[in-house]
């Protein structure tokens, strides 16, 4: 993103990107059942994924499905926070390093747009165990955005 672009109201705040992620995805466990959108800005926001034991794994950590699912969700709403409500936007990529074992409680992820095209987005989303600054995944996606044409 362009210096400054942080500064420039999201296209949807949080409110309303939570009511119409409800509304159109009731179907989806991901339509904020278990996240809370904490923080909306244009290009980014970040994102709280509730502790569940249903997430855990053998060896007591948290299974690597639930941080790639909260690493796509983010990035998600991060798109949505700049080009406005098109629900039709993809993932065309996601890479995932999984850095450190994850403590047993929420999850953080922080995503923030790193190039907005016409027609892709590029982000990286940063996930932490509640309460640590050391990230327990780093998270890269591609964002195919459709036409907007008529």
């Amino acid at each position: 993103m362009s210096e400054g672009s942080e500064m420039a109201a999201p296209k949807l705040t949080r409110k309303e990107l939570d009511r119409r992620l409800r509304a159109e995805f009731p179907e989806a466990s991901h339509a904020m059942g278990d996240y809370e959108l904490e923080a909306v800005w244009h290009g980014g926001c970040r994102l709280r994924q509730r502790f569940s034991e249903r997430s855990l794994r053998p060896g007591g950590t948290l299974a690597g499905a639930t941080m790639m699912s909260l690493g796509d969700f983010a990035m998600y709403v991060a798109v949505l926070s700049a080009i406005g409500w098109v629900p039709l936007a993809v993932t065309t990529n996601l890479t995932i390093n999984f850095l450190k074992k994850p403590a047993a409680r929420d999850l953080v992820a922080e995503a923030r747009l790193i190039k907005l095209g016409k027609r892709l987005a590029v982000g990286a989303i940063g996930i932490r165990s509640d309460g640590d600054d050391e990230l327990v995944a780093h998270v890269t996606s591609t964002y195919s955005i459709p036409s907007q044409d008529g």
